[in-house]
């Protein structure tokens, strides 16, 4: 299974691409933890993502491309993958279907969390807090969600376009809302 999980930061797509990944024996692939990573280690991709990532702006198109490109070459991808966080601009989306049509395969589904504004910003700094991440304030929290609205929604509608969609209710228990994710792809064919 090909598969990308999309939603605005704090809908619970890192929880549930866990439970997605292990039930379709496939890599997670978050760029979120990979920015993080970095960030942590001081690479010069760390230094230079920090700086978007404080200011709640997406890091740029390039980095981000070469790094999924190169995730998705390893050997653990061949079977598939669960992509979250990217892509997240149009000009992604096309650079992705270039990876992805180079593999001889195709997308399978893009399974969309949707979350009420409200509660993400709930979540999130309750997140904040346990976690210790002092990249999730109130003001950072809403600019992304402002970020996501302008920048990542119109590739709902694409996916929508290509019959690739499939929305889920976020709201509510964990354990709910991976039953009607899984509900969703289980019948779905594979590439």
């Amino acid at each position: 299974m090909r598969l990308i999980i999309m939603g605005p930061p704090g809908a619970g797509k890192g929880t549930q691409a866990k439970f997605i990944a292990d039930h379709f024996g496939i890599p997670a692939v978050s760029t979120g933890d990979i920015f993080r990573a970095n960030v942590s280690q001081g690479t010069p991709l760390g230094v230079e993502a920090k700086r978007f990532m404080d200011a709640g702006e997406y890091v740029p198109d390039e980095v981000t491309n070469l790094m999924v490109r190169n995730r998705i070459d390893e050997p653990d991808a061949e079977p598939g993958f669960l992509l979250d966080g990217y892509p997240r601009t149009l000009a992604q989306v096309e650079e992705l279907d270039g990876m992805i049509k180079f593999t001889g395969h195709a997308l399978d589904a893009v399974v969309v969390l949707t979350v009420d504004q409200d509660e993400i910003v709930s979540r999130l700094l309750q997140r904040a807090q346990v976690e210790g991440r002092a990249d999730d304030t109130e003001e950072v929290i809403r600019r992304r969600q402002v970020v996501y609205a302008e920048q990542t929604e119109p590739l709902i509608e694409v996916y929508r376009e290509r019959g690739l969609l499939v929305e889920i209710d976020g709201m509510g228990e964990v354990d709910d809302v991976t039953k009607r994710i899984f509900e969703a792809l289980d019948v779905l064919p594979e590439s």
